[in-house]
């Protein structure tokens, strides 16, 4: 009884680590001001294969649209990036972006953007990602040096059309604390262990018994 229910416990926690694994490609983004309501966003499904990124991003907010994107990536001269693949026609790629003023970004200029207008601050409200809606984009360029994980927390997603007020706001990528799933791995090869020795015992004590009675 109690090599199954340690058997079990095993199988529970190698599922539970995997499927920490699969939800480690989840980003949350989220801000507020006294004027602005929350918006927020996730970024997920990310790879970093050669050198094409592909993401989804979905807004999860309850009101405004995103209309850019925007990537600030570390080092300079990166050159040209290309939109290889979007389920969204609405946005196109433009390289070295500038950040406009109040665009509340750590950075002047960005190596590269997904715009649905002709700039960073502009973009249509109607042609941007809605609340509620997802679009899934793969980039291709110098991304020399980085994780897909690294580029994906350098993303600034504008939102236009927050209400009330139709506000305007830039927010940026926060990952979400994951437990590490070399942990839980650790955790579930432990209890198949202590079930293997349960098994040991349980048969070292059963051949004593049968000496015994010999």
């Amino acid at each position: 009884m109690i090599r199954k229910m340690l058997l079990t416990s095993v199988a529970t926690f190698m599922l539970l680590a995997l499927s920490v694994i699969a939800q480690a490609d989840a980003i949350t983004t989220s801000t507020a001001t006294a004027a602005t309501p929350l918006v927020t966003a996730t970024i997920s499904n990310y790879t970093l294969t050669g050198n094409s990124f592909t993401f989804t991003i979905c807004n999860t907010s309850a009101s405004g649209s995103i209309t850019a994107l925007g990537f600030n990536l570390p080092g300079d001269n990166r050159g040209t990036f290309t939109l290889t693949s979007s389920t969204d026609p609405d946005f196109t790629i433009s390289s070295t972006v500038k950040a406009q003023a109040g665009a509340q970004t750590s950075t002047s200029t960005l190596d590269f953007a997904l715009l649905t207008g002709k700039n960073f601050g502009g973009g249509t409200v109607s042609e941007g990602i809605a609340p509620g809606a997802c679009a899934t984009f793969t980039v291709t360029g110098n991304f020399t040096g980085l994780t897909a994980q690294q580029i994906a927390e350098l993303v600034f997603a504008r939102f236009q059309g927050i209400q009330p007020g139709d506000k305007s706001e830039v927010i940026t990528v926060t990952p979400e604390p994951i437990p590490e799933p070399a942990t839980m791995i650790l955790l579930g090869t432990g209890l198949a262990g202590a079930a293997a020795s349960i098994r040991r015992k349980r048969k070292a004590a059963q051949d004593a018994a049968s000496s015994e009675n010999l």
